[in-house]
């Protein structure tokens, strides 16, 4: 027996028919949309779990070492603009909560945090000094985000001796407040500190031979022998 459909209820399903159509084609069309923001998702995910806080785009790429990173820098750029990465300088990103010691080391390398930084954290300059400042392969000073960084050049050579450099867990590198005392005394012959009585005398005679200045060792002795 055939199926009889009124002629009055034929615009109805035909309508229903079109929008079941409509629906299908609109959720086949958008699978590409939600598969790339899910893929996106993934992406600033990853670089948010890694402990550090400011990356070259070379560091995000090794992240993604089995990745397709023919787009790498479009889909950093993405996220500069949607604000969920920091771009204060050409080649570097950072976290929205980023380490500024981090930052100073990756801007110039190699370079180490030390100088009056240092020292003023330590106690053994008491005066106010805002900057983030560092020994590296030449003189520079920037500002970035509203921070100024600079940087004293001192000889390679000494430079690659890391006696009184520590690598922090916070992946910083930094000098101790004896390495930093002599960096400040080998660049600075006026240097004068307010209080020397935190500095460890004998890890500064371990440090002592990377200057290999025998007038950096006559201002030691002439500074402990007085203080």
């Amino acid at each position: 027996m055939a199926l009889i459909i009124p002629e009055q209820i034929i615009p109805v399903i035909l309508l229903y028919y079109n929008n079941i159509i409509y629906i299908c084609e609109l959720i086949t069309v958008n699978i590409p949309y939600f598969s790339f923001q899910m893929e996106k998702e993934d992406f600033i995910l990853e670089i948010y779990k890694d402990s550090r806080t400011v990356f070259r785009l070379s560091d995000i790429a090794m992240l993604f070492p089995q990745g397709e990173n023919k787009y790498l820098s479009d889909k950093v750029g993405y996220y500069v603009q949607t604000g969920r990465l920091l771009n204060f300088r050409k080649g570097i990103y950072a976290k929205t909560r980023y380490n500024p010691l981090e930052f100073a080391n990756l801007l110039y390398t190699p370079s180490y945090i030390s100088l009056e930084y240092v020292l003023q954290q330590a106690g053994i300059i008491f005066q106010f000094d805002s900057r983030y400042t560092s020994i590296s392969y030449l003189n520079r000073k920037t500002e970035a985000d509203g921070n100024i960084y600079t940087y004293r050049r001192i000889k390679q050579e000494i430079i690659m001796d890391t006696t009184g450099i520590v690598r922090k867990q916070d992946n910083v590198n930094i000098a101790t407040p004896e390495r930093a005392f002599l960096d400040m005394l080998y660049l600075n012959k006026e240097f004068y500190s307010d209080n020397i009585s935190p500095l460890d005398r004998q890890l500064i005679g371990r440090i002592l031979p990377a200057y290999k200045s025998l007038a950096l060792e006559k201002r030691v002795t002439r500074l402990f022998q007085n203080g």
